[in-house]
């Protein structure tokens, strides 16, 4: 594609993703979205949970996404891409729809997720995953694996560039077949997953590869990150993408 023709599709693939073209409202049952109409600042800002839109994260956190695979496609950063809790698989279908914009045959997009929602929390090692018992609101998160993958198909995005590791973090990512990665985008909301993943991916991200952090807001979330960090003396930049995520790059 031309430059021109490559902004024109993920932009309209974007918003696509978002739902912005429909106006797609919230789902009542999502937590103070009960009776509320469409909102471009809360979808912009990934603050919403929408009732028929393949992501939640938002017209900023997207942004910033592209901005991470097309930085690490430029420099040549090594490795795949990977999302580890996805929904239903928008922000993962992004990323296939920017490698195929740019002509890339030879990285691999990796979607891991139970399919089931989030685990129970009830007697989680983290006090504020206990007290947001978020498994409490899994007939919004539990997506099954097929609808993921019949998400990547209505995109026409549906192929062997696209792997699922299905399984809660603890059981799959330890042994999942990744040689390297060059994106990592973290979106488990709990202390636990967030370890999980970086426990098992971190040691795989290439130098100059980015880690994304959709729910650095949430305070258990924010803990697993800084715990990380510090056990292993990262030092690289915290970055502010909107009010509830960061990403670093990492240096060395």
């Amino acid at each position: 594609m031309t430059d021109v023709a490559q902004d024109l599709y993920l932009d309209l693939l974007k918003k696509v993703l978002t739902d912005i073209i429909y106006e797609d409202r919230p789902d009542d049952r999502a937590p103070f979205m009960a009776n509320s109409g469409f909102d471009l600042e809360r979808r912009t800002n990934g603050v919403d949970w929408p009732q028929t839109a393949h992501t939640m994260i938002g017209l900023r956190r997207l942004d910033n996404l592209r901005h991470c695979v097309e930085t690490v496609l430029a420099d040549d950063v090594a490795g795949d891409l990977i999302e580890t809790g996805v929904w239903r698989g928008g922000a993962c279908i992004y990323m296939r729809g920017i490698l195929a914009a740019h002509g890339v045959t030879d990285r691999t997009v990796w979607v891991a997720d139970s399919f089931e929602g989030m685990p129970d929390t009830e007697e989680a090692d983290h006090a504020v995953d206990r007290k947001m018992r978020l498994d409490q609101y899994n007939d919004v998160f539990a997506v099954s694996l097929d609808q993921v993958r019949e998400n990547f198909a209505r995109y026409g995005l549906l192929d062997g560039q696209v792997a699922f590791l299905p399984g809660w973090f603890s059981e799959t990512l330890p042994a999942a077949p990744i040689d390297k990665l060059a994106v990592l985008r973290l979106d488990g909301d709990l202390y636990d997953s967030t370890t999980d993943a970086l426990t098992s991916l971190f040691p795989k991200l290439s130098v100059g590869g980015f880690v994304i952090v959709d729910d650095y807001k949430i305070p258990s979330c924010r803990q697993a990150i800084h715990d990380y960090r510090d056990a292993h003396g990262i030092e690289d930049e915290l970055v502010k993408i909107d009010g509830e995520s960061v990403f670093w790059r990492r240096t060395i």
